[in-house]
């Protein structure tokens, strides 16, 4: 675990605003969960992931498009089925229709 307050926040931060809800849904609630629990290494690639266009990782953790082997791995799929738990728990996988 690393004890980089800034670094986490700043992430955490950029998990949840990166400006396309869909994804911030998935990445802000990913990131407040995890991110204390990632190595060095781990926030490098975390990092590298925000930079990534939104409708391409979107499209990945939705598996709709391969995920590029630099980015695939254990905590991608981590990623993926927290998306899974963020839907069940909104119920139909549609946000803001209530």
């Amino acid at each position: 675990m690393i004890n980089n307050d800034a670094r986490l926040k700043k992430l955490k931060l950029r998990a949840w605003r990166r400006g396309f809800r869909e994804a911030d849904l998935i990445l802000g609630p990913f990131a407040d969960k995890h991110v204390s629990e990632f190595s060095e290494a781990d926030l490098d690639w975390f990092e590298a992931l925000l930079h990534v266009p939104d409708h391409d990782l979107y499209g990945w953790i939705l598996e709709r498009e391969a995920t590029p082997p630099e980015f695939d791995g254990p905590w991608m799929n981590k990623l993926k089925a927290f998306r899974d738990q963020a839907h069940k728990a909104i119920g139909d996988g549609t946000v803001g229709n209530g």
